[in-house]
């Protein structure tokens, strides 16, 4: 299995600079990017005026940390189903109720995931922003490739790393395809996707 080094985590920041940056991925959640101003965040984190500026003095870097809280946040989640993914081999039916537990926790706490999308859409126009997300991503996937078979034994070829792209592109779909249905629909549109998209982690799938 190819190392992966554990994503540095929200708690590794002071208890000031969390709080202001959960108030922010609120603040995105629910306004957008262009709600985005250290006084929202303020308001939303009950501080007064003037304090999320302290902390992150433009704009611009309260964008970036919110990414790389919002990145960090999402990859110390997927490090620990990966954690628990390792012991599941052969096992598909557990991997998928792991995985389905986890992405019906992020559609509960909507706001991780509504915060991503918008920064998603944001990266075209702020490299910044955009390097931080494909840094994330190449965590990710360097995730998932660590737990596929690095050799498709039929062809001798190694695929595991497009596999892996595509798994992750494909979990992202899924998020925001779910999100989009019915609070009361998302469980069983989950759990039948997963189940179909999770064949990718067998090498016989």
């Amino acid at each position: 299995m190819p190392s992966v080094t554990a994503a540095p985590t929200p708690q590794a920041l002071s208890p000031r600079r969390r709080e202001l940056l959960a108030a922010a991925v609120h603040v995105v959640a629910d306004e957008g990017l262009r709600g985005l101003t250290h006084r929202a965040v303020d308001r939303r984190a009950g501080l007064p005026e003037g304090t999320c500026s302290a902390y992150f003095r433009t704009r611009q870097a309260l964008q970036l940390a919110v990414t790389e809280y919002v990145a960090a946040t999402l990859a110390a989640d997927v490090d620990a189903l990966a954690a628990e993914l390792v012991g599941c081999t052969g096992d598909e039916a557990r991997a998928v109720a792991l995985t389905l537990a986890l992405f019906e926790r992020w559609l509960d706490e909507r706001e991780l995931i509504s915060a991503k999308l918008d920064l998603s859409l944001e990266a075209p126009r702020n490299p910044a922003v955009a390097e931080a997300l494909v840094a994330s991503r190449a965590r990710l996937v360097g995730v998932v490739r660590g737990l596929m078979a690095p050799v498709d034994p039929s062809t001798g070829t190694d695929d595991g790393q497009a596999r892996a792209e595509a798994l992750v592109a494909s979990f992202d779909g899924l998020l925001v395809a779910a999100l989009q249905k019915p609070q009361h629909e998302r469980r069983a549109f989950l759990s039948t996707s997963l189940t179909l998209v999770m064949h990718a982690l067998n090498p016989g799938g």
